[in-house]
Formats: C-alpha cells, sequence, structure tokens
C-alpha cells in the first residue's frame, strides 16, 4: 500500500463499458480498479457520446453551463458522474453536444479539434470537482495534447501536474490543420515542439505526446522496441528515440472475471481446467452458430477481430482454407474489402468457413469458448487482447511474432523435419508462433498445429491447461504503472 495516496486522472476517448471501439476502451476500463485497491485515488474523465445510456449506468449531472474558454469564444459544458460498474472508481463526462452530441466516437468532422477540446475541458473541470491529480494518465492521440496544454498554462492549479502518455497504436497519430490548435488556445509558437511540428504544414497530436509527456509507455515491452525501428515506427520512429530513455513497455491486462469460462454466462456450457471435456459441448453449439456442419472431432479455428489492415487478414487465403483440415468460425466487421473476402470465401467453403460480419459480444465469447485454436496472424500488434482472452478458455493461440503477441504466446518450437517436439518447451509452451509475414508461414504454423491436435492429444491438452493457468490478470501490470506514476511524482 501507499504511504501517501496517489491521486491520478486517467483521460481516454473510449472507455468501457460506456463508449467502446476497441481494445483502448478495455483497458482503461479495467485498469483503474486494481490501481484503486493499490491504494491510489484513480478517477477517469470521458466525453459523454451520444450513444450513452444514462440511466443503465446511473449518470448524475454534478455540474451545468461550466464555461471553457477556448479558440474565439466561450463553450458552455455540463458535467455528470457515475462509477466504473462493478467498482468504486468514479467517472467524468463531459457533456457538450456541439462536438460529443452523436452516438459515434468517432464522429464526423475533425476528429482532431474534437478530442482537443475534451483535452481542455478535462483540465478546467478539476478545480469544479476539487481533483487536483498527482499524474494526468493520457491515452494515445486524443489526449496527448494535454502535455502540451499543462506547459503553457500559467494557471496555479496545475503547477506540477505530471504526465504519462501511454501509446496504444502509434499508426493512429492524430495529424490535422494547424488552424485546430486554437480549440485548445494554442498557437505554433506556443511550444518548440509544435513550431517544428508546423513546418510540414500539419500538426500531429502523437508527436507532441511523445515529446512533451513526463514519460512515455506502450502497451508490451516488444511493441516499446519495435516502435523504435523504420518498420513498426509509422514515421515517427526518429521521435520515439529521442525519449527512448523515458519509454517503457508494460503489458496490458484482461478483466478476467468478465473473461472466466467458469462463470461466464454467454457460453452455452461452463468449464474449466479441470473439466475441459465440457468445451465440446461449446464447440458443437458454435459450429451451429456459424452454419458449420456439426462435428466435434474436427479441429474449429477461431478469429474475433477488427477486420483492418492491422490484422493481416489476406494471409487467410483461399488456398489455406482449402488445404487445411479444419473449419473457420470468424467474427468481425471492418474495412469493406476484407468483409467483402471473408464473404467470398464463405460462399466458396460453406462447410469450412464461416464468417459472420458484426460486433458481437455474446458471440465473440462463444468463439473463444467453442474454438480449439485462435489465429492472429496481424502485421503489428502493440499488444493484443484476443490471444489472452483465447488462452482463458483453452483455445490454443497461431499467432505472428509481433509485439505483445511476441510476448504472451510461448512457442511450442516442433522441428519441421521431424515434427518432434523439444520437450522442454512443453511446460510453459501455450501456442504455435510464426515470424514472416506471409501466406506461407501462417499456413505452416497452422499445419503444426493441426499435427498436434489430431496426433497428439496429450500434449495438446497440456498447451491448453498451460494457456489456462497463465495471469494475465491486471495485478502485475498495475503495479508496474503505480512504478511509473510515483517516479513522475518525484520528478
Amino acid at each position: 500500500m501507499l504511504k501517501k495516496k496517489l491521486k491520478i486522472l486517467m483521460a481516454s476517448a473510449e472507455i468501457a463499458p460506456f463508449a467502446k471501439v476497441g481494445g483502448l476502451a478495455d483497458v482503461v476500463g479495467s485498469l483503474p480498479p486494481a490501481l484503486k485497491k493499490l491504494g491510489c485515488d484513480i478517477r477517469l474523465v470521458m466525453p459523454l457520446y451520444g450513444s450513452i445510456d444514462r440511466e443503465k449506468y446511473g449518470l448524475k449531472k454534478i455540474g451545468s453551463g461550466i464555461e471553457i474558454y477556448f479558440g474565439s469564444g466561450i463553450a458552455k459544458i455540463n458535467l455528470w458522474q457515475a462509477k466504473l460498474p462493478g467498482a468504486s472508481v468514479i467517472v467524468y463526462f463531459i457533456e457538450y453536444a456541439k462536438y460529443f452530441g452523436a452516438r459515434e466516437i468517432y464522429a464526423a468532422g475533425n476528429n482532431a479539434e474534437r478530442f482537443l477540446f475534451f483535452s481542455l475541458a478535462g483540465l478546467y473541470i478539476l478545480p469544479a470537482v476539487k481533483f487536483k491529480p498527482d499524474v494526468i494518465h493520457c491515452h494515445d492521440f486524443h489526449t496527448a495534447l494535454i502535455p502540451s496544454l499543462l506547459k503553457v498554462s500559467s494557471y496555479e492549479y496545475f503547477k506540477n501536474i505530471k504526465t504519462l502518455f501511454t501509446i496504444h497504436n502509434l499508426n493512429y497519430q492524430g495529424k490535422t490543420e494547424i488552424e485546430v490548435l486554437s480549440t485548445g488556445n494554442l498557437t505554433k509558437d506556443s511550444l518548440k515542439s509544435l513550431t517544428k511540428d508546423a513546418q510540414d504544414g500539419d500538426i500531429n497530436f502523437m508527436v507532441q505526446g511523445v515529446l512533451n509527456a513526463g514519460l512515455i509507455n506502450t502497451v508490451s515491452p516488444t511493441y516499446a522496441k519495435e516502435i523504435t525501428t523504420s518498420i513498426y515506427g509509422a514515421s515517427m520512429d526518429n521521435i520515439i528515440k529521442k525519449r527512448k530513455n523515458d519509454l517503457s513497455g508494460i503489458l496490458n491486462g484482461i478483466d478476467v472475471k468478465f473473461f472466466n469460462p467458469q462463470k461466464d454466462k454467454f457460453i452455452k456450457q461452463k468449464y474449466s481446467v479441470g473439466s475441459l471435456n465440457k468445451k465440446t459441448l461449446n464447440k458443437l453449439f458454435l459450429q451451429k452458430q456459424f452454419g458449420l456442419p456439426e462435428n466435434k472431432d474436427i479441429a474449429v479455428v477461431g478469429v474475433v477481430s477488427r477486420l483492418a489492415w492491422q490484422k493481416g487478414f489476406e494471409l487467410i487465403t483461399e488456398e489455406i482454407v482449402k488445404n487445411s483440415d479444419c473449419q473457420f468460425a470468424v467474427l468481425g466487421t471492418g474495412q469493406p474489402k476484407y468483409e467483402k473476402q471473408l464473404r467470398q470465401i464463405t460462399k466458396k467453403y460453406p462447410d469450412k468457413f464461416s464468417a459472420q460480419i458484426k460486433f458481437d459480444v455474446k458471440l465473440a465469447q462463444q468463439v473463444y469458448a467453442g474454438s480449439d485454436m485462435f489465429l492472429m496472424p496481424s502485421r503489428f500488434e502493440p499488444c493484443g487482447l484476443g490471444q489472452m482472452i483465447a488462452m482463458r478458455y483453452g483455445a490454443v493461440p497461431v499467432v505472428r511474432a509481433v509485439g505483445g503477441l511476441a510476448d504472451t504466446v510461448l512457442d511450442i518450437e516442433i522441428r519441421d523435419s521431424d515434427f518432434k517436439f523439444r520437450i522442454s518447451d512443453l511446460r510453459k509452451a501455450t501456442g504455435f508462433v510464426f515470424k514472416k509475414f506471409d501466406a506461407d508461414s501462417l499456413y505452416q504454423a497452422l499445419e503444426k498445429a493441426l499435427f498436434v491436435y489430431y496426433k497428439n492429444p496429450k500434449i495438446w491438452r497440456q498447451l491448453q491447461v498451460n494457456g489456462m493457468k497463465k495471469d494475465f490478470s491486471w495485478d502485475k501490470s498495475a503495479k508496474e504503472y503505480l512504478e511509473l506514476y510515483s517516479l513522475l511524482r518525484k520528478k
């Protein structure tokens, strides 16, 4: 426990369960309770989108007509408050219809402008709620200008507030017109970093976050190393290198209470490490849900994902589906070209491949519970939650060795020539890993997994048990964040 309670404000565009697009929401919705247990006074702030159910989550208005001076005028916002469901963590919601009245998190219009206003308002509500944090924890480009706003402010209330900037995905950088800075009462001359950034005709929010935050971290140790390279640095590797001494990687956790096959209300049959045979009932149910032939003896490969360039769907080819002795159950929405690709494969191989193009929390849980394997062939993956969730449910991951996938999935290492195992790896091995981003490498990894599944059921069961026993709770990661907060307070 802390001798002196650290006060932390966490600012994010998404927080589960209130509003979610991706893994960012899951992280910001599940890390704070773990920090609270460690003795932090942790509070959250996010926009009040039109889609947030105020009654369901018990939102209460705690402020009306709070004036925010920005640009060339004054905005009057309302402030609402609730608690994270199942936790005693306070969440503040900023209501301003012009920017956040739409149902979508990333609505039409300039999102950089919208979230710069949110960042400014998130600071100026602090005196109103009588909360002065030691550290403001900023997440991704949406809140990346908070460190800059604090640096230029002469407001005594903001004095000595430190900042941590977490990069969840370096590819989403928030590039925008220089004029947008006025929304935060900034100009290109407010800071040297802004002046230099503006030389190419735009402002990059992610760049500003990296250059101005007290400390920076990413969501896995491997991704922290990768973003200093030209391959994974998204044209920011030189900027990142300037702060390499202030950069660290902390692996994300998952909500182990929610992702628990022993208590999951969304799955057909609850089960545990000690009753893994019951998983078969979930498999048969999954096959039925996806319109695949119901056969407990055939391997089912699950995918739950955004259908995006990052996720490597180009590697899931018709040739692989045709030649693999398994079924595929794919769930997700995203870029039209990937949706079209998956629909075409479904049409051509209806007995082997089924893609459900939608977002469905309940069905996602059924995929984890019913799959034998879980596929993530990502181009890059800052952390990845899917592989951790899959392991909790005894679905063995087949993944590419990037970012958090490399940090969380330990390859069984089969010798290609004779398919013999290195027995020493079986004590900890949790899956199958390939390195090159090409369809052939994916196919070889999948073939290895299928070989073990069909020919070595005892070894397969060991892989399942190893994965289910891994601790992916937030406990360890929360302690690492606590160390960063403490380090910032001492700076």
